[in-house]
């Protein structure tokens, strides 16, 4: 029985010595073998596998093929498998008193090892065979690949999995429909790149992935980005992620929890407008949304701060002289309670109030003054200088244009006429 990961043992009598470990694993392979006779052969043992001889756990790696041998029988002091979802755990022995801290691994693959870890401490019966101790072929290391690219159908992989090793994946030109589920349980990817495929829709799945931070998708034929994708663990993961040439209409509000974001292309899509809390993109400083149907940007992108900023062949209108006004007084009981929900931060959530509740709470305006509105506001178009956002700024148009629409909410008619004055 075989285990591969990444390995680091360490001893716990360093930190008596003043002495740290240089934390950090190798690549190894973990094997479960059968010990070989010291003296004479004894009787067997009720529950040991493989004859009379109990099990021990060899760590070989790429320097030393010979690998070292640990007993396992009554010599475990504790298991941590607190993060065994993540290919994480760690093994304490109590000869030598050495912490055998396991990275990297498959977690399916972990947790069964661990499980034949434990009855060898116990001296059970073991029921995958035993592996004799002989030294790990240099064959055996080269599971270990961290980047695969792939570039046409014929090289895909259809009968065999990918190495669960994997930490940047390629599959570019592959005619693939739909995304692999097998791509899924590669836990360590930080790097997935399905760019020029047919991919129609993307599974939630994909969230899961809690180590990805670039995702690219260009040139697929994606209609929509899901809200499951925005709630997911991507949150805290995902920097940059490309889904330009595909046929987007529009992101969900949702979009804009992808905080971690500094890279966004949308070019080449059917964007008829941004999502309205993009400022919540702090961190974001490369955005491309060129050649999309925009008519104006949402007033949120005032807070945004670019290096770049590309969003040439849009259908930008004229600003309307007129304001769109829809106040309504006095507020009604929805408004008013939405207002004071979302000024002073009260959480809520389908637990609590209707979902419905939930997505207009979701899309609520936020006033130039900062609070909110939900269905009572002012509507109004000014023009902005796309250089207050960003520092290099690609032309809008053919007529050497940095100027767009940015439309603009007003909570009350006195927050309107203020807002005039300081224009003029």
């Amino acid at each position: 029985m075989k285990l591969h990961c990444e390995v680091e043992v360490v001893s716990r009598h360093l930190p008596a010595l003043g002495l740290r470990n240089r934390g950090k694993g190798v690549r190894a392979v973990l094997s479960l073998c059968q010990q070989a006779p010291r003296t004479q052969p004894r009787p067997r043992v009720g529950g040991e596998r493989g004859g009379q001889h109990p099990a021990c756990l060899f760590i070989s790696t790429l320097k030393d093929k010979l690998g070292t041998r640990y007993e396992l029988k009554e010599n475990i002091e504790q298991f941590f498998t607190k993060f065994v979802d993540e290919g994480k755990a760690t093994v304490r022995l109590k000869e030598p008193p050495v912490d055998i801290c396991l990275s990297k691994a498959n977690s399916s693959s972990l947790k069964g090892f661990l499980s034949a870890v434990r009855l060898a401490h116990r001296g059970c019966d073991i029921e995958a065979p035993l592996l004799t101790l002989t030294p790990v072929k240099t064959s055996e290391f080269e599971k270990f690949k961290t980047k695969m690219v792939i570039t046409s159908k014929k090289d895909y992989p259809l009968s065999k999995n990918f190495p669960y090793s994997l930490e940047h994946l390629q599959t570019s030109y592959c005619g693939l429909v739909r995304v692999d589920m097998r791509m899924l349980s590669l836990k360590n990817l930080r790097k997935l790149d399905l760019s020029h495929n047919h991919i129609k829709k993307l599974p939630a799945t994909i969230g899961d992935l809690i180590h990805l931070q670039e995702l690219n998708l260009n040139d697929n034929h994606l209609e929509s980005f899901s809200v499951a994708l925005c709630q997911s663990t991507l949150q805290k993961s995902l920097r940059s992620l490309d889904l330009s040439k595909n046929k987007i209409k529009a992101l969900p509000v949702q979009f804009c929890q992808l905080q971690e974001l500094t890279d966004l292309k949308l070019d080449d899509n059917e964007l008829i407008q941004l999502p309205f809390k993009m400022g919540h993109l702090t961190n974001l400083r490369f955005l491309s949304a060129a050649r999309n149907k925009l008519p104006f940007l949402p007033s949120e992108f005032k807070n945004l701060s670019l290096e770049y900023l590309d969003l040439f062949g849009n259908i930008f209108e004229q600003p309307k002289v007129l304001p769109v006004i829809k106040l309504q007084m006095p507020l009604t009981l929805l408004e008013s309670s939405a207002r004071t929900v979302l000024y002073n931060r009260i959480p809520y959530g389908s637990h609590i109030i209707p979902f419905h509740l939930c997505q207009d709470l979701d899309t609520a305006k936020t006033c130039v003054c900062g609070r909110f509105c939900l269905s009572c506001f002012i509507q109004g178009t000014t023009t902005m200088n796309l250089h207050s956002v960003a520092h290099t700024v690609v032309l809008v148009d053919n007529m050497g244009g940095t100027e767009a629409p940015v439309v603009s909410y007003f909570c009350s008619l006195a927050c309107y006429v203020n807002s005039c004055d300081m224009l003029k």
